[in-house]
This record gives structure tokens, sequence and C-alpha cells, in this order.
């Protein structure tokens, strides 16, 4: 590694911090969705829809998000959205019900929408396209250990506090990032670009997520992050309560175990990739073989199809945490996506693009959430858990269809 690229790790870290932030909000959900029901007077299917807001949010901002990364730089946009997304925690803490909660989200989506763009960007621009690779990796990796945060550990501060503690945390890690970004990210200054308006950006973006090398990739994110974040963020924890007869506690471990795959997944996603080549190959295999995982769990539950099968009425928990930590280190093969978005775009361009990919990563959080909000309504955490099953395998089809030859 170059002396410059050796003085790029401490920035890029740094701007993890955000990463994490987002990591951990958004998976607060899955380990207290019971409390959370209850306190804001909200059935389960209202929870979904309320928590969807969040992605949604982060996808209506997240293209102009994007674009200000390629015309102000990532030090002033990291701030900004770190601001915004502190304001949400506190909001979070202090909703009543459901309305007041909603807002939160909306304003969590936004705050959080480019706290991963911002490091990827920043990376992308001063790092080869093989050192990208193996960084991307491990931004994600530094990341997910928000979730690591929201597992366990947020379980016994339920249990000692309440749920409105876990916000308040989250918008601690917001307040530590700020001066440090402030303080150690330099102020990166995009080179000068003829004037444009905020349409014509957005067209480009929407030109770039359609050119036949980006389109694929397109299709195949818009069910990835979909089911992390409904495994791990939502339905993990009411299944594990539900249908296993966990408590908080223990379900918090359960879930810990699969954070702590999804935290050493990506690295070993970029070290396979420069070993093996063929991303797409590995982008398409990994997410069918989650979508069998998640159908395996299902099948273990009460009165599933392979509990039937084996004459159980319902299989052990150490099914559950077995088939959870394969489906967190193998769904991490998501992040390579990323190094065909940089390797299809100029440098220049390569915050539009990325945010173009992560628009599809969080719009189809948005759509598989709410859509699993209403099968849960109608067959339980059983049948939201289904529905990202079957999103990855229609997602990765379409992108084996859709790649270029």
């Amino acid at each position: 590694m170059s002396p410059a690229q050796a003085g790029m790790a401490l920035p890029i870290l740094v701007l993890c911090l955000g990463h994490i932030f987002s990591n951990a909000v958004r998976t607060i959900p899955a380990v207290a969705a019971d409390v959370l029901m209850r306190d804001l007077g909200l059935t389960a299917e209202a929870l979904a829809q309320i928590t969807g807001a969040f992605p949604l949010a982060f996808a209506a901002v997240m293209l102009p998000v994007g674009i200000a990364l390629d015309r102000f730089g990532v030090q002033r946009v990291a701030l900004g959205l770190l601001t915004v997304a502190g304001c949400g925690a506190v909001l979070g803490a202090l909703a009543t019900g459901p309305w007041s909660m909603l807002l939160a989200q909306v304003v969590l989506g936004a705050g959080c929408s480019g706290m991963l763009m911002c490091p990827i960007t920043f990376a992308a621009r001063g790092l080869s396209t093989a050192r990208f690779a193996v960084w991307s990796g491990l931004i994600q990796a530094v990341g997910n250990t928000g979730m690591l945060l929201s597992a366990s550990p947020l379980a016994l501060l339920i249990e000692a506090v309440d749920w409105r503690a876990g916000f308040l945390a989250c918008a601690g890690i917001a307040a530590l990032a700020l001066p440090l970004v402030a303080l150690l990210v330099p102020r990166d200054r995009p080179a000068a670009q003829p004037p444009r308006s905020l349409g014509a950006d957005l067209r480009e973006v929407a030109r770039m997520a359609a050119q036949p090398a980006l389109r694929g990739v397109m299709v195949f994110v818009f069910a990835s992050f979909a089911a992390v974040l409904g495994l791990r963020g939502l339905w993990g924890g009411p299944w594990l309560m539900e249908g296993k007869g966990l408590d908080r506690v223990a379900a918090g471990n359960v879930l810990l175990a699969c954070t702590v795959a999804l935290t050493i997944g990506p690295l070993l996603a970029g070290l396979v990739l420069r070993r093996v080549g063929h991303a797409p190959a590995l982008l398409a295999g990994s997410h069918l073989l989650c979508a069998g995982f998640i159908l395996l769990i299902v099948g273990g539950g009460p009165g599933g199809w392979l509990a039937t099968l084996l004459g159980r009425p319902v299989l052990p928990v150490a099914w559950d945490a077995a088939l959870l930590v394969a489906f967190g280190g193998i769904i991490s093969f998501q992040v390579l996506a990323f190094s065909i978005v940089r390797a299809a775009v100029p440098p220049e361009q390569a915050g539009r693009a990325l945010s173009a990919a992560n628009l599809f990563f969080f719009s189809g959080a948005a759509f598989f959430q709410a859509l699993s909000g209403v099968m849960a309504a109608w067959g339980g955490p059983a049948a939201a858990l289904t529905t990202f099953a079957v999103g990855l395998v229609v997602c990765s089809l379409g992108f084996l269809a859709l790649r270029p030859r």
C-alpha cells in the first residue's frame, strides 16, 4: 500500500462510525418488537409498516445524497447526515405513539441514507479497483458491528432500562462521530463541474442504473439488503421468541451469532473475489443459497414442512442458530455488487453510481418489508420470512438474465 493509500485508512474508519450507527439503530426492532408494540399501541403489521418508513426515506434521499457527494465532497455530507441522524435517534427515544415513531423513522432513514456511501465513495476515489474490493468489504464489516450492539447488548439494556435507552445510545454514537469526522476526515474538493440542475443530475443517475453493465446489479440488490433487514432487523427476534419460545436475551444471543457472521462475511467476500474472481457467480450463488437457508429455518418451525417430515413438532434452536450464522456469512457476498458498480464507471462518477446501487438496496428493503408486514398479518413470522426467500430467488435469477455476456 502506498503512503497515500495508507493515509486514507483512518478517515475511512472514522466515516464508518456513521455506518455503525445506521446498522445499530435500524435493527433495534429485532429484539424490541414486543415492547415497541405494547408501548406504542401497535400490531405486528403496523410495526412493519412504520419501521418500513426507514428504508423508504433512505431510498428517497439516496440520489440527492449521491449527487451531493460528487458536488460537495464526503466530509461536509457526512457531517450533515450525522446531525440529522442523531436528531432522529432522539426523536425515537421520545416517541409516544405510532405517528411520533413514524416521524423518527423517516428522519433516521434520511439521516442514514449516506452512512455507507460516505466511506465507500471516499475509498472509491482514492484506491485502485483491486484495493477497493478489499476495502469495501472491510467497510461493510466494520459497519456491521453496529448490529452487534443491537443484539445481546441491546436485549440486556432493554431488560435493565427500556427500549428508549437503545435509541439514546445510538444518539451517543452520532455525537461521538461528529467531531471525529470534522477533525480527521479531510475536506475533499471534487473536480469543478459545469452548472447542472438537480433534475439533470437525477436523470444522469437513472441513466447509470439502466446501463447494460449495471441494470442486472440493480435488480440483484433489490432483494439483497431486504433479506438482511428482514431477518436480522425485524423478524428474527419475533421468530425466535414466538416460534421457538426464547426469552429476549436468549434471542439476542442467537442474533448476536448471526451478526458476528455478518461482520466477518464481507472481509471474506473481498478476499475470495481477489483469489477466485467470478463476481457474478459468487453473487447469484450466495443469494440462492441464502434463500434456501431461510426456507430451512421456516421448515423447522412449529408445524413446518421439515419438522413434519422428520416427525418432530419443532426443530431445536440450534438448527436456527446454525442456519442464521450461515446466512450471515454467505449473504455478506452482497458487498461484491459495489465492486462491479465501481469498475463500470470513472472515479468522478463513483458517488452517483454507488448511490444508485444503494438506492435499489434500500428501495427493495422498503418494498419487501412492507410486503412482509402484510404476509405476517396473514401467516405470522414464518410467512414474513418466506417473503424474503422468494425475493432473493427472483432477483438473483433476474440478475443472471440481465448481466452482460
